[in-house]
């Protein structure tokens, strides 16, 4: 029986924290989710639905706000800003994930119970939390600025510079603020006896598109208009930003647990935004063309579902390993060279819950695009032929990022690193990427076939 495990013992074995373990365990509480024999189907569809709706709500009223600033100057002048989209959103799941779960496993594990531990841990996170912030959304604009310029070969200083400063800016000032809320959440949550694992992820998922973008629109228009009067001020911007580091570094070294991840905490959150980024440049390319003006609300959302449930699932494959196995071993099933029919025939619970997910992913994304339609935002009439390319998009990408989360945690875990803290910045990134690249394709096939007034600009 599982009754055996303290709520503790798979937690401290994991140290990083259970990621997205929220959207997926039971809400008394029970870290055994997933260990559980009988977890009927229904029951498990019922508690991912919620924190899924919640988070795909946050990620159309994103697509919306996108949609609006699309036609500000500084987009239309400045189009690599398109680029730092999915880097800068990409980044909010993968600190704000990262944290949240570090945090809620903490509470767990009971480390939150003295207050002067509780602040310690608190602000140690926080503060590296900024300086992984900073230091993304710098390298993010760098991307940005490579990316945008190889394809056209011209390059302007003052640009750049705007690129860097506001994405800099975004990144630092999202982050806190999301931290800031994440805290409150989860020490909310420990008072009114949650799990926080429950409610945390959701809620960083659902509100953190929205903050990032509205805020990345605020900083770029603001500085757009400051460029000819004040030239200085954007590298002004920059370089307070970028001065604050030191300030967080030497705050996050004085605690032992954000001090070893200031070292190593990097590799998976830098290539997230790489990846994110060539998923920028499709935007930016795509956008680039008047007749593919209406891709852009469904941007967020195709790319923010996607990365959600395969998240839940790569959180279950963890947990399941945490439990039955030893760190290097697979399960005899993982065994072998890898085939796709793995992942979704069989009678565990994870092939289970593979189905469930990708049966979620089409009523799902009805009720997303038939809220996007009453919002009157998108530009496309929903005529069925849009509508099935869509979904047949949208499915593709969820079956592939499945397969990719299966591949992907039962090899890391074989190489010894906790799938915990690597993967999930990997499969939400390349959520970003796969999304952005089928959704392009689906609008130019669209457009090839003459479902001409699907795709008119406003």
């Amino acid at each position: 029986g599982y009754g055996a495990y303290s709520e503790t013992e798979p937690m401290l074995s994991a140290q990083e924290g259970e990621e997205a373990e929220a959207e997926e365990e039971e809400p008394t509480g029970a870290a055994q989710g997933s260990a559980l024999p009988k977890e009927s189907p229904l029951a498990m569809a019922l508690q991912i639905l919620l924190p899924f709706l919640l988070a795909g709500f946050g990620t159309v009223s994103a697509g919306m706000v996108l949609d609006i600033v699309q036609h500000w100057d500084a987009f239309q002048y400045i189009t690599e800003i398109f680029i730092l989209v999915p880097a800068l959103l990409g980044l909010k799941g993968n600190l704000e994930m990262t944290l949240a779960s570090r945090l809620s496993t903490a509470v767990n594990v009971g480390k939150m119970d003295s207050p002067i531990e509780k602040w310690n841990l608190i602000i140690g996170n926080l503060a590296l939390k900024q300086v992984q912030a900073t230091v993304v959304g710098f390298l993010a604009a760098v991307a940005a600025v490579v990316l945008g310029w190889i394809p056209e070969g011209k390059f302007q200083m003052s640009h750049a510079v705007l690129l860097c400063s506001s994405s800099v800016a975004t990144a630092f000032i999202a982050s806190l603020l999301q931290g800031i809320i994440m805290v409150g959440v989860i020490v909310g949550s420990k008072k009114t006896g949650i799990n926080p694992d429950n409610v945390a992820t959701p809620i960083a998922a659902s509100f953190g598109d929205l903050i990032t973008l509205a805020i990345l629109a605020w900083i770029s228009q603001g500085l757009y208009t400051c460029l000819d009067p004040y030239p200085y001020v954007s590298s002004l911007v920059c370089a307070f930003f970028m001065c604050l580091t030191p300030l967080w570094m030497v705050i996050s070294s004085k605690h032992p647990a954000s001090r070893t991840l200031l070292y190593s905490g990097w590799e998976p959150v830098i290539t997230a935004m790489l990846i994110s980024s060539i998923g920028g440049l499709i935007l930016d390319k795509t956008l680039s063309n008047p007749n593919m003006a209406g891709i852009v609300v469904y941007t967020p959302v195709i790319n923010g579902i996607g990365g959600n449930l395969v998240a839940i699932q790569s959180s279950r494959f963890s947990t399941h390993l945490h439990f039955h196995c030893a760190p290097g071993e697979v399960p005899d099933e993982a065994k072998g060279c890898y085939y796709p029919c793995r992942t979704f025939f069989g009678s565990g619970a994870n092939h289970r819950s593979a189905q469930v997910l990708l049966l979620l992913v089409i009523p799902g994304h009805l009720i997303f695009l038939y809220t996007i339609h009453l919002m009157k935002s998108g530009h496309t009439t929903l005529t069925p032929i849009f509508m099935s390319v869509y979904l047949a998009a949208a499915l593709l990408q969820v079956l592939l990022l499945l397969c990719i989360a299966d591949w992907m945690v039962h090899s890391m875990w074989r190489s010894g690193k906790d799938p915990d803290s690597f993967s999930i910045p990997y499969l939400t990134a390349l959520g970003d990427l796969l999304g952005t690249a089928l959704l392009a394709l689906s609008f130019h096939f669209l457009w090839l076939i003459g479902d001409q007034d699907s795709d008119v600009g406003d």
